[in-house]
């Protein structure tokens, strides 16, 4: 498969980076960019693309490439990727669903007790020897609070099992009800952000999801009211969400995903309510080597003319 060329659209992992290079000719597109000639030269040639949550497809790269066969996510969301001309194209696309629903279910209970607990401020607290001068006012407890989960899929029903051991009782909103759940279920994300105390965002993010998470969601959700996005930044209106948190319509929120990452609104950083992650929520040892293994087993599958491993389309 050395011929075989690759257009990596986005830095990764090392180890990934590694695998492809001793399986394929790997050319990387922040390279081919600034050079107008050599992507014309090797516009032919590239019949893969790897991509991530950050950057993947878009119609224009992939009218450019018409020799392209597979686009391959190192991530579980597609939102980057132009599903209707892969379609079009008969383009696979493929992610890497399941190994990834650990991390980041963890680091969605690990945001929401940072948030409730005030985990970072405590560590200021100490750090700055405040300590001494007297006690740290008391948190908000995580353990029984009502748990909103807007999307019930393989991440959201994981949040859901690691919730339900802190006593929590759980309810969701999705597209349709989920026969299989014993949970409680809403048609409407208001009702849903009427009836509980913290909100987990977890779904996917497509048309129908964007800004899901409005004034009204908010405002329903209350002043006590947690916020926990661990799926998309424009899930939630940013601005919205800041005015909220400014103005005390909400009690906090646990980010690790931003609308127009890397840039983070600055009303943001100043706020002690707030616990803020660069979108680091399956950023493990583990999990990255799982799912840069799950990416070459998709392209390997796709060259050698057998079924890919996890495809979207």
């Amino acid at each position: 498969m050395e011929n075989i060329c690759v257009l990596l659209t986005y830095p990764v992992p090392e180890y990934l980076v590694q695998k492809l290079e001793k399986r394929f000719t790997v050319f990387k597109f922040r390279e081919v960019a600034s050079n107008p000639q050599l992507l014309r030269e090797i516009s032919n040639s590239i019949r893969a693309i790897v991509g991530t949550s950050v950057c993947g497809a878009d119609a224009g790269l992939i009218d450019a490439l018409p020799k392209l066969e597979i686009v391959a996510s190192y991530s579980v969301g597609f939102d980057k990727i132009d599903l209707v001309k892969c379609k079009e194209r008969g383009i696979t696309v493929t992610n890497t669903p399941d190994v990834l629903t650990d991390d980041v279910a963890d680091s969605a209970i690990g945001l929401a007790l940072a948030t409730l607990r005030r985990m970072c401020v405590c560590d200021r607290f100490v750090r700055s020897g405040k300590w001494k001068k007297g006690d740290f006012e008391l948190t908000t407890k995580f353990s029984g609070k009502s748990i909103g989960i807007v999307g019930l899929g393989r991440i959201g029903s994981a949040i859901a099992k690691r919730a339900e051991a802190f006593g929590s009782s759980i309810s969701y909103h999705s597209r349709s009800e989920k026969p299989e759940s014993n949970y409680k279920y809403y048609s409407n994300i208001i009702d849903l952000a009427t009836n509980c105390q913290i909100l987990f965002v977890a779904c996917a993010l497509t048309k129908e999801t964007h800004h899901i998470v409005d004034r009204k969601v908010i405002d329903a959700l209350g002043p006590k009211g947690i916020i926990i996005n661990i799926g998309r930044g424009a899930h939630i209106d940013e601005p919205e969400l800041v005015s909220a948190l400014l103005e005390g319509r909400l009690a906090g929120a646990g980010l690790d995903v931003f609308e127009h990452e890397p840039e983070v609104p600055e009303e943001l950083l100043g706020l002690e309510n707030v616990v803020l992650q660069p979108h680091a929520g399956s950023d493990t040892v583990e999990t990255s080597v799982a799912m840069s293994d799950l990416v070459i087993d998709n392209l390997e599958a796709c060259f050698q003319n057998k079924p890919v491993l996890t495809p979207v389309i």
